[in-house]
């Protein structure tokens, strides 16, 4: 296939700029974290200063009118993101999974538009969880073929995103039995949105039901969900990953300011002065070693991706097998790696600060519950016998979206 025949292209993103046009504005958002995690305050403002300065073309090439950034440049960047805000961060996974999907998607007069539509700042939110415990084996909602559009109708659970977004994503059902994937307006009368998450964790990112009712769906918005770009479950998952490398490097940031500022240390301490003693100093050490493997792991799974990409950019169908499984190997490293990174960081960091770091008003509880919440979404538990068993018996660890619709798991 031409590499005429869809949008993407070689990146061509350069980091000394991405960082300038971005940095200024993580900066910003860091500074009201606190506050918003402890009241809930829901980060609009947030999302629309990223939405303005084009966080949601960074994929788009530079010709089309985005920046061109490669998928490593994209993740290192959320993780930036994630380190100011995990709310934030996480809100723009499923914008920044679909804008991703379009650029692998043939030239279309209709893809034409979604381009400009996301250059024109348009955001998409949304859910492919069913609600009530649904999975893609028995998923109900619908979405169904008329004249000249489409009706999507159900419910949905973990609509990340879906109260700032635009547009929703909804993978449902069609008349033909197979899986759909629909983009609907999120201002369509019959749609409803309520913020009812009760995690603890990651509560501002707007991760509650989403209800759809007759939601019109026109013709250009509708795709089988089995066409999404391959490399789809990997991507939802990296960015996930990002987010919660984003954490730990917060870990690393607040856990030294606050041992800054200790000034009196326990009776068994090796220094009156808690920044000179030595055990401390240790711990946190070890945040940063932590933060660090994060970090790298996240870069090298990151960089499979572009490999991917790469590979179909240079029409190398026969290998693009490999490179795929490559990828999910990888990134299922990257998710053992990170996720115990993050979660032993978050907690070990409390053993270099006295009583008063549990207070409310520092908020760094927020971490932990934040990262236990991202590492709550995907079956950690699976996945070193996964790799296991690619390693020792070849058995192909990339799962099949069509296979599952069919009989396997959701979520």
């Amino acid at each position: 296939m031409s590499t005429d025949s869809f949008y993407l292209k070689r990146p061509t993103g350069y980091d000394a700029e991405l960082r300038s046009v971005f940095r200024p504005i993580f900066a910003r958002i860091a500074e009201g974290n606190v506050g918003r995690e402890r009241n809930r305050i829901l980060p609009h403002e947030q999302v629309r200063w990223l939405n303005e300065a084009g966080f949601g073309t960074l994929r788009i090439p530079a010709e089309q009118g985005g920046f061109g950034a490669s998928l490593e440049q994209t993740f290192q960047l959320l993780a930036e993101l994630g380190q100011a805000d995990a709310n934030v961060a996480h809100i723009w996974r499923n914008h920044l999974a679909f804008v991703e999907d379009r650029l692998n998607a043939p030239v279309t007069e209709e893809n034409n538009t979604w381009i400009k539509r996301f250059l024109a700042g348009e955001f998409v939110g949304g859910g492919w969880t069913e609600a009530n415990n649904g999975t893609l084996a028995n998923i109900a909602t619908t979405i169904t073929a008329q004249d000249d559009h489409w009706l999507v109708s159900g419910a949905k659970y973990y609509a990340t995103g879906s109260l700032y977004a635009d547009w929703l994503d909804v993978i449902g059902r069609g008349d033909d039995g197979e899986l759909w994937t629909a983009l609907v307006r999120s201002d369509d009368p019959g749609v409803k949105l309520v913020d009812d998450w009760r995690g603890f964790g990651q509560r501002a990112t707007a991760s509650g039901s989403a209800h759809y009712d007759n939601v019109r769906a026109e013709r250009g918005n509708v795709f089988p969900a089995v066409e999404r770009f391959a490399y789809q479950p990997h991507f939802y998952q990296i960015a996930m990953l990002a987010v919660l490398t984003g954490i730990t490097k917060a870990v690393q940031r607040d856990g030294s300011a606050a041992l800054k500022q200790r000034k009196r240390n326990y009776p068994q301490g090796l220094s009156e002065v808690p920044s000179d003693d030595a055990q401390l100093l240790q711990v946190i050490g070890e945040v940063s070693a932590e933060a660090f493997g994060a970090e790298a792991a996240l870069a090298l799974s990151a960089r499979t991706l572009d490999r991917v990409v790469a590979g179909r950019l240079a029409g190398s169908e026969d290998r693009a097998r490999q490179l795929l499984i490559d990828a999910e190997v990888a990134v299922t490293q990257a998710q053992l790696v990170i996720i115990g990174a993050a979660l032993r960081s978050t907690t070990k960091v409390f053993d270099a600060l006295g009583a008063s770091a549990t207070s409310e008003e520092l908020g760094l509880d927020r971490h932990w519950r934040n990262a236990r919440t991202l590492a709550s979404h995907n079956p950690v538990v699976y996945k070193a016998r996964i790799l296991g068993d690619w390693f020792i018996n070849g058995k192909d660890p990339v799962p099949d979206l069509a296979s599952r619709g069919r009989g396997g798991q959701g979520n």
